[in-house]
This record gives structure tokens, C-alpha cells and sequence, in this order.
């Protein structure tokens, strides 16, 4: 088999593992535990701590205008160790990607991944790699070219930060660096989950296709036929093993995800109605606006087409040449039958669903309170 062919799940990880790495928190490298307790008690703790004192006893305009980067920080910290605790779950589960990647049997199976599964995921890493470098880029450019001696954030410090121009650049330098800090832990804790739905979903295919095929080829015995049956359920035991896994990392990080774009889509539009000062301020608003539901959507459609992917199942079991096969094959297909009838979903929290009716209800909402929050402005 050519190795350029096969089906490499972890390749697609590659990136994700790396902004472990430069976090500190995973790879083995001299002075990473330090690393790795620097940005934990200095960016991940103390950052937002930062943001939140630097509000007290401000007025409310000031407030507002910085209780949307403040609470995305707070929930960025708050994701972020969500996912180190369940490191060794997502670990778990690639190592059974892993497994699954060597039941790609034909070359239709490879080419399939290829062209769709691998060129997904890979783009979907690459479009939040860009859109994070942008963030970092503009909030660095519009905090330099601010006029007068101003942070980039309201934040406390136990300092004056305007005494003298060093000390204002190593504050400023904090923010910064604090900053794209949080925003490379948020690509760590918001990468993970559409790229493995969509993993996920591609090795569902795969399975439909090595079901839907059985019996057809006249040339298989059916002993053969029904070791093929064996193995994809051997298969979908290990999916449903993942979607366990799955349920347990994601019950607490995206229960914060679908809090933490309700709040800031509900504090970007106050925002946008009633204190934003000029054009430039409601652009930028708009724009955050537009990252909190883009932020949200790519989990949502993919643990939707997830689902759908499992929902198949059944039709491919019926698809192969079941009439033609023995007893002990369609003993083992009504088991298989059985399995599939479970429901395949993941609930933030056991409560929201991660599919697209829960993305569809988030913009309901926020249109809901921008026409409330207009009447008010009226």
C-alpha cells in the first residue's frame, strides 16, 4: 500500500498538539514546566483576574465597552482547563482514530478521507490559525496607534503605568502578550471539536462503505462475508467508544462555548446601540459580533452532519447481499442493527445539543434582544 494513501488521522492533529507544545503544557523540552507555569499562573489566572478589577468603580460607558473582551478571556481560561483535564481523552480518542485509520481497506475508502475529510479538517485548522493571527495583529495595531498613553484593555495594575515610558511599555507589552496568549488557547479549545467531528464523521463514511459493500462481490466466501460483518462491528463499537469520550471532554467546554457567545453576542449589541462613539466603533462590534457566531458554527454543523453520517447506518446495513447470506451472518447484522438504532448526539452540559438547531436558536436569540434593546433606544 502506498504510504502517501493511507489514512492519517493524526496528521491532522499536528497543529493542535503544537499549540499544547507552546503552551508548555504537553511535549518534552527543556524548562516547559516553567513555561508551562508562567503562562498558567501569569496569562491564563491572573490575565482576566486583571481585566475584571480593572472595571471597578469605572463608569458604566467604560464598562461596556470592555465587558465583552473581559468575559470572552474569562471563558477563554475557563475552556482552557476544561480541555487539560480531559487531555487524556482526547489522547484516548485519537489512539482509536488511529485504529479505525487501519480498517481503510479499498482505495475508493482513501480517496474519499483525501479529498474530503482531510482537505475539511485541514482547512478548517488553517482558517482559525488565520483568523487568530488577524486578531492578534489588528488588537496589537489599534492599541499602538491609540493617541496618548492608553492599554490596550481597561485592566488593573499595582502600578501607575504612566509614570515613565518603560514601565508604560512593559505594561502595554503585558497586555499584548496576554492577549495572544488567551487567543492561542482559544485556538486549542476551539479547533478540537469540529475537526474531530468531522474525523468522526469521515470514518462513519468509511464504515457505511465497508458495510454497503458485503455480499456483493461473488468471488468472497460467505464465511469471509461475515468476518467483514464482524469487523464492522468491531468498528462502530469503537465510534460509539469516541462519541463516549466525546461526551465526557465536551460536557463542561462547550456548555462554557454556548455561554460565552450568548453573553458576548447579548453585550455586542448594547454595545452597538447605545455606545458605540463613531464608525469605526461599530465596525469593530460588528466584526466581534460576527466572530462570536462563526466561532459557534463550525461545531455545530459538524456535529450535525455527524449525526446524519451515524443516522446512514442502517441504510448501509440493508444494502449489502443480506439475502444471500447465512444464519450466523444475520444474527450478527440484527445485532449490529441494534447498536445502530442508539442515538448518536452530544449535549453541552446534558442540555443543548452541539448541531445546528442550537446555532439557529442562538441567532434567534440575539435577534430577539436587538429588537428588544432597540425599542429601548427608540
Amino acid at each position: 500500500m502506498d504510504s502517501r494513501r493511507q489514512v492519517r488521522s493524526e496528521n491532522l492533529y499536528k497543529t493542535y498538539w503544537l499549540y499544547w507544545r507552546l503552551l508548555g503544557v504537553e511535549g518534552d523540552y527543556p524548562f516547559r514546566r516553567l513555561v508551562d507555569f508562567t503562562i498558567t499562573s501569569f496569562i491564563t489566572i491572573l490575565f482576566p483576574l486583571h481585566l475584571i478589577l480593572g472595571m471597578y468603580k469605572k463608569p458604566t460607558i467604560q464598562i461596556f465597552r470592555s465587558l465583552h473582551f473581559t468575559s470572552e478571556c474569562i471563558f477563554c481560561s475557563y475552556k482552557f482547563f476544561c480541555f487539560r483535564w480531559k487531555l487524556k481523552e482526547i489522547k484516548a480518542i485519537e489512539g482509536l482514530l488511529q485504529d479505525l485509520d487501519n480498517r481503510a481497506e479499498s482505495e475508493e475508502e482513501r480517496n474519499y478521507f483525501d479529498q474530503n475529510t482531510s482537505r475539511v479538517a485541514r482547512m478548517l485548522s488553517k482558517s482559525y490559525l488565520v483568523a487568530a493571527i488577524s486578531a492578534i495583529i489588528t488588537a496589537t495595531v489599534a492599541g499602538l496607534f491609540s493617541s496618548g498613553r492608553n492599554l490596550m484593555y481597561l485592566g488593573w495594575l499595582p502600578y501607575d503605568f504612566q509614570a515613565t515610558s518603560a514601565i508604560y511599555w512593559i505594561s502595554f507589552s503585558y497586555q499584548a502578550l496576554g492577549s495572544s496568549l488567551l487567543i492561542l488557547e482559544n485556538l486549542a479549545n476551539d479547533s478540537y471539536p469540529p475537526i474531530t467531528f468531522c474525523v468522526v464523521s469521515g470514518h462513519v463514511r468509511l464504515l457505511l462503505m465497508r458495510l454497503s459493500r458485503i455480499g456483493h462481490d461473488i468471488r468472497i466466501t460467505r464465511s469471509e462475508n461475515t468476518r467483514k460483518l464482524i469487523e464492522g462491528i468491531q468498528d462502530h463499537r469503537k465510534l460509539m467508544e469516541i462519541i463516549r469520550l466525546l461526551r465526557s471532554t465536551l460536557y463542561l467546554t462547550q456548555l462554557g462555548q454556548f455561554l460565552s457567545s450568548g453573553i458576548n453576542i447579548s453585550i455586542t449589541l448594547i454595545n452597538i446601540l447605545f455606545f458605540a462613539e463613531n464608525n469605526f466603533a461599530m465596525l469593530y462590534y460588528a466584526v466581534f459580533f460576527a466572530a462570536m457566531l462563526i466561532e459557534l458554527f463550525p461545531s455545530c454543523y459538524y456535529g450535525t452532519l455527524m449525526t446524519m453520517e451515524f443516522d446512514k447506518l442502517p441504510y448501509a446495513i440493508f444494502s449489502s447481499n443480506w439475502l444471500k447470506m447465512d444464519k450466523r451472518y444475520n444474527r450478527s447484522l440484527i445485532i449490529l442493527m441494534q447498536l445502530t438504532l442508539v442515538p448518536v448526539n452530544i449535549k453541552a452540559g446534558g442540555i443543548v445539543g452541539i448541531d445546528m438547531s442550537a446555532f439557529f436558536a442562538t441567532v434567534r436569540m440575539a435577534y430577539s434582544f436587538y429588537t428588544l434593546a432597540l425599542s429601548f433606544r427608540v
